[in-house]
């Protein structure tokens, strides 16, 4: 039997004046400030709420397009499904969807699969339970973060040792941040896989702290390198060198040919790699002493090598990560791992040349970054050049009187 409407008629909806609203049988339509008409759907199905946006007036959507898509939910929920995998008949608890996740990415090679499952199973598998996937809202995330903002953060590598709680630190916006990447990547995978019919909650990230990129000094620097030189692992040396004179990105170093460094004209190319470079295919300038350096490790390559970072066990033929080595580093230098990472290097070196005056534009051509907004998150106002600049100012202005 057809639905019939009392309220949410095409005279009515012409008259809506703008920000109106009418609400009738799961079908809400809105008047936009420009004019156009918004068919949106909000209804309860077998106990679970969909709201959905359908489309515009503009856009050829009409009300009986509404009605359909309703009554299409009807349907999939009669035959036990509601676009859940096929035989499923309950609905999907996130604890299950989490481990089923884990389990897909390590077939299909996902990238961060350790990282992930470190932070599904210690903090977001504890905090949603078995709650049903598709039925986590807005307020349940928010309400996440809230929790994870008032927690300490264990220190790696101590989860069974009595913590000195004058060491301990709240958890940082960036940690729950990519926290929060997880479990956004585990909805976009779960809608891809039809284990939902559509994205249950919106996941708005922490702003962060500008205090969590901390910039070394130039003694620190000296340090870092001195005691990558000596780490157990060769390639430490090679790739903090090429951090902390160029400011290159982690993937950037590791995917360097051979064939793609040039000392003679102080460059290494850098072609465009898919998940490697986020700015396309460029050319990174070098300091001399790096071209030099460089020059006498090329001479130890062995004949045939396509890579400066090669890996026997990767399915690259490159290294794609070399974290323990760098955290190696930073603990003989006196940083814990959540104060320094391998992006401090890309951080500093762009600090310092903005600090040091470098013209901005120059920045983004040794940087690599697209715009200019990019290259300002880096800039850190120094009190005494800024004081040295007004004195300068009035200096000028003072021949001039």
């Amino acid at each position: 039997m057809a639905v019939k409407f009392k309220n949410l008629t095409r005279p009515n909806m012409r008259a809506l004046v703008s920000g109106g609203r009418i609400e009738e049988h799961g079908i809400v339509f809105t008047r936009l400030v420009n004019g156009d008409g918004s068919f949106a759907v909000n209804v309860m199905v077998d106990g679970e709420r969909i709201h959905r946006a359908i489309g515009k007036e503009s856009e050829g959507v009409t009300r009986e397009q509404a009605e359909d898509f309703i009554a299409k939910l009807r349907t999939d929920a009669r035959e036990g499904r509601l676009n859940l995998p096929k035989g499923r008949k309950l609905a999907l608890g996130f604890k299950e969807a989490a481990e089923s996740y884990l389990k897909k990415l390590k077939e299909e090679g996902g990238k961060d699969i350790k990282a992930k499952t470190r932070r599904l199973n210690q903090h977001l598998i504890p905090f949603f339970g078995n709650m049903p996937l598709s039925k986590i809202e807005t307020g349940d995330v928010n309400r996440y973060k809230e929790q994870r903002s008032k927690e300490f953060a264990v220190p790696g590598g101590e989860k069974n040792k009595p913590l000195d709680s004058a060491k301990l630190k709240i958890t940082s916006n960036g940690t729950i941040n990519r926290e929060l990447a997880a479990l956004s990547h585990l909805f976009n995978q779960a809608i891809e896989w039809k284990w939902i019919p559509y994205r249950p909650a919106k996941i708005i990230l922490l702003k962060e702290e500008e205090g969590n990129n901390i910039s070394l000094s130039i003694e620190q620097v000296a340090q870092i390198k001195e005691l990558a030189l000596h780490d157990k692992n060769p390639l430490a040396d090679i790739f903090v060198k090429i951090g902390l004179d160029t400011g290159m990105r982690k993937s950037e170093i590791l995917t360097i040919k051979v064939e793609n460094i040039d000392t003679e004209n102080r460059v290494i190319y850098v072609p465009y790699l898919k998940g490697a470079t986020k700015t396309g295919a460029r050319v990174q300038p070098i300091t001399s002493k790096l071209a030099t350096y460089l020059k006498t490790e090329l001479e130890k390559i062995p004949t045939g090598q396509v890579w400066l970072f090669p890996s026997s066990k990767s399915k690259t033929g490159h290294l794609v990560n070399i974290d323990k080595a760098f955290n190696r580093v930073a603990k003989a230098a006196g940083f814990e791992p959540s104060e320094i990472n391998r992006h401090t290097m890309r951080h500093t070196v762009v600090s310092h040349l903005v600090n040091n005056r470098t013209p901005l534009t120059t920045v983004m051509k040794i940087s690599g970054h697209k715009t200019l907004a990019m290259v300002l998150k880096y800039a850190h106002a120094n009190q005494e050049n800024i004081q040295e600049e007004m004195d300068r100012l009035e200096k000028r202005f003072d021949i001039a009187a």
